[in-house]
């Protein structure tokens, strides 16, 4: 916060934004990642892994990393394709869940804590670089993106899946934020699905990168039933939600049943709610 002098002294305009304390804002999402059971939800999106893995043309063999892979649905696609899959995450609750998943079906992945941030491997050690809607979150983007770059190969390729602003997931965040605002000078993680944010984050250091809308649909039971999953396992959801007094979760809980009739496309009482990412592959120059 500006001190008393600095107000006086110091025109709004030209005030310079505070820098954020990245250290304490990875703590706090440490903590809401490590919450609930993030499995719960991650299983169900792992059709985008497999299709994230067709996208950048994953050949056997491949030399692959997944930063931030959650419970490793990237992971396990490329261990799948007979790549050589080291899977990372900063959250070591969910590495486990990525590690009972492949040891259930056998597939040989490396499971190892690791911020993508700072990213505890050589320079050019991989010929994939994957990311799930893991990335997105992690507070710098700038170093995030150029640690990829750094550990991918000349000629390799990262492939991204990330939420866009408009989608659900996307709009999700912002009714959140609305009601528990995010620490001041982070953007939103929302941005990665835009084009604009991936040429200004790769285009320096890519040969060619290719960006497509894909879309991933939500099925639950009902729209009460995604709010209760989402509110019990999804950690982002349950902090929000405990960290509002009763009036205001009761607020909360209105528009995000509100948000999800605007996209739920079902008529029988279930939900069906498409949401839209933005699938990314950037060749390494």
């Amino acid at each position: 916060m500006n001190s008393l002098s600095t107000l006086i002294d110091t025109p709004p305009t030209t005030t310079t934004p505070p820098t954020p304390d990245f250290a304490a804002i990875k703590t706090r999402q440490r903590a809401a990642w490590s919450s609930g059971d993030y499995a719960v939800v991650g299983t169900t999106l792992q059709i985008v892994g497999e299709s994230l893995c067709e996208a950048v043309d994953l050949h056997a063999g491949a030399r692959v990393l997944d930063v931030a892979a959650g419970n490793g649905n990237a992971s396990l696609a490329a261990a799948r394709r007979w790549g050589e899959v080291v899977s990372t995450d900063y959250v070591p609750e969910l590495l486990a869940r990525g590690r009972e998943r492949a040891t259930a079906e056998r597939l040989p992945i490396t499971f190892q804590e690791a911020d993508v941030e700072a990213l505890p491997f050589d320079d050019g050690r991989f010929d994939v670089v994957l990311s799930t809607f893991g990335v997105m979150f992690a507070p710098n983007p700038r170093r995030s993106a150029a640690e990829m770059l750094r550990v991918c190969r000349s000629g390799g390729r990262i492939g991204l899946a990330n939420w866009t602003p408009d989608g659900f997931i996307g709009q999700l965040f912002k009714t959140i934020g609305k009601h528990v605002p995010p620490p001041a000078g982070i953007e939103s993680p929302a941005l990665w699905g835009t084009t604009a944010r991936i040429d200004e984050l790769f285009a320096a250091q890519a040969s060619h990168i290719r960006a497509e809308p894909r879309h991933f649909v939500f099925r639950y039971r009902s729209p009460a039933h995604w709010l209760e999953v989402f509110r019990s396992w999804y950690g982002p959801v349950l902090k929000a939600f405990a960290a509002l007094e009763p009036a205001a979760q009761a607020r909360l809980e209105a528009d995000l049943m509100a948000l999800m009739g605007r996209y739920n496309r079902a008529e029988d009482g279930t939900m069906v709610a498409p949401s839209e990412y933005l699938e990314i592959v950037v060749t390494k120059r």
